[in-house]
């Protein structure tokens, strides 16, 4: 029993910092933030800066413009081992230049926003106090897990994937280059992290949210069981609200109780407006070389599938459809849980109104009925959204373009290869004509 409770004891977490710690000490590893979770000797943790996270940034940085941009130069990539074509070397290149520019975003970002992470983060710390005024008790554990469950699923896809490919390549003799290793490596790890740091931030705002929404439907469900002057002993013992993350005390007065809500929901609002300006253009360029990706990759195994494809290759179809089919999953996850994260916490966000205009209907105090408008009319004006540099919003509506876009795609790349006189080979069209049919038809 003692063994088990020193396992669990690594499971549970109490402090804002505490809970994002394995996530933290991963990203300052990948340099995607000069931050690490520090403990003082009270056994308080807050975040700090340090001159190595700074410095780890630039080393990234560096890495990642040489191997990038040395891979462009050269004309290599792991797709490049596969097959080459006139289509696969420009969508081959604009993934390339895409993930130099992803890669660019999110360090740069990671410097030069990195007062916006640590704004958002200690927001929500702050919260804590806010929470306590109205009898909550906020533990941090689901968070931990969920946090710890992120990473751990995110890692093993990404490890089962890197080994599969590279040990595909050494079967068959081919030796890929340091540049492209890299490149290969930091592309899809990096946006991994980054999506995990974003939805492990999304998913803070969603319990807190979760929390607040639970204080007004016990506020109203004790409205429905019993007269709000009747305090009893036993409403003062402490209430189960959620099982994971909070217990709440009910003495105060429901003006109070409301009053504080209004401020924690002021605050969560403010703090994902924070967050979203910090994640904005890394969710921009994640999306779009997600997208890029996708739409090659379904190319790639479609024409295979068609039986148009006339490439030449060492590797087998069922390598290669392999191959592609697990990079195209791979983006589909990625751009699933960016679009997961942020509408679920829109969702709770949205779930307050309904909440809010139920008690208003109960009520009978002129005191507790102009703050409820009050509330009202806040969450008119304050609302959790997330956007790709205000560009397009991220949530569910999402799928839809993105579906619409990839159709679009990859019905004029499969009429362009069936329209070519060697099916996209040899000396049809040239590279430059087939970038310009694409965007034409775009546009």
């Amino acid at each position: 029993m003692s063994a088990l409770r020193r396992v669990r004891k690594y499971f549970i977490s109490s402090q804002v910092y505490e809970a994002l710690r394995p996530l933290f000490f991963l990203t300052f590893l990948y340099g995607l933030t000069p931050f690490h979770v520090v403990r003082r000797k009270m056994g308080e943790s807050y975040l700090k800066m340090s001159c190595f996270g700074v410095f780890n940034i630039f080393i990234y940085i560096c890495l990642c413009g040489f191997c990038y941009i040395s891979s462009l130069r050269q004309g290599e990539s792991i797709v490049g081992y596969f097959f080459r074509t006139e289509i696969s070397t420009i969508g081959d290149r604009l993934q390339i230049f895409n993930g130099l520019i992803a890669g660019a975003v999110i360090y740069t970002s990671a410097i030069l926003k990195r007062c916006k992470l640590l704004g958002t983060l200690t927001i929500l710390h702050s919260l804590d106090t806010n929470f306590s005024n109205i009898g909550v008790r906020v533990k941090y554990s689901r968070i931990f897990r969920y946090s710890l469950l992120v990473l751990i699923f995110k890692l093993l896809i990404l490890g089962v994937y890197f080994v599969g490919v590279f040990r595909l390549l050494v079967s068959l003799d081919v030796t890929p280059s340091f540049c492209v290793c890299m490149t290969f490596f930091l592309q899809h790890s990096v946006v991994s992290i980054a999506i995990c740091l974003f939805c492990v931030i999304a998913f803070s705002f969603e319990r807190r949210l979760s929390i607040i929404n639970q204080v007004l439907k016990n506020l109203a469900h004790q409205w429905d069981t019993r007269s709000l002057k009747a305090v009893t002993q036993k409403q003062r013992s402490l209430q189960c609200l959620d099982s994971f993350s909070m217990y709440t005390i009910v003495t105060k007065d429901p003006a109070e109780i409301i009053q504080e809500s209004m401020e924690i929901h002021h605050l969560i609002c403010e703090a994902a407006a924070t967050a979203n300006k910090y994640f904005t253009y890394q969710l921009l360029t994640i999306i779009s070389i997600a997208f890029l990706i996708i739409v090659f990759d379904a190319y790639y195994v479609l024409e295979t599938l068609l039986g148009k494809s006339k490439r030449e290759s060492k590797f087998k179809t069922v390598e290669f459809v392999t191959f592609f089919s697990c990079q195209m999953i791979l983006y589909l996850i990625a751009i699933i849980s960016i679009v997961e994260g942020s509408n679920r916490a829109i969702k709770k966000s949205e779930k307050t109104g309904g909440i809010v205009h139920s008690l208003l209907n109960k009520t009978k105090s002129a005191e507790v009925k102009e703050k409820l408008q009050q509330f009202s009319m806040q969450l008119m004006h304050l609302k959790i959204n997330f956007t790709a540099a205000g560009l397009f919003n991220i949530d569910r509506t999402l799928y839809f373009t993105i579906s619409g876009a990839l159709t679009t795609y990859l019905i004029i790349l499969l009429q362009f290869t069936s329209n070519s006189p060697n099916n996209g080979y040899g000396n049809g069209s040239s590279c430059c004509e087939t970038f310009n049919n694409l965007t034409n038809h775009t546009l």
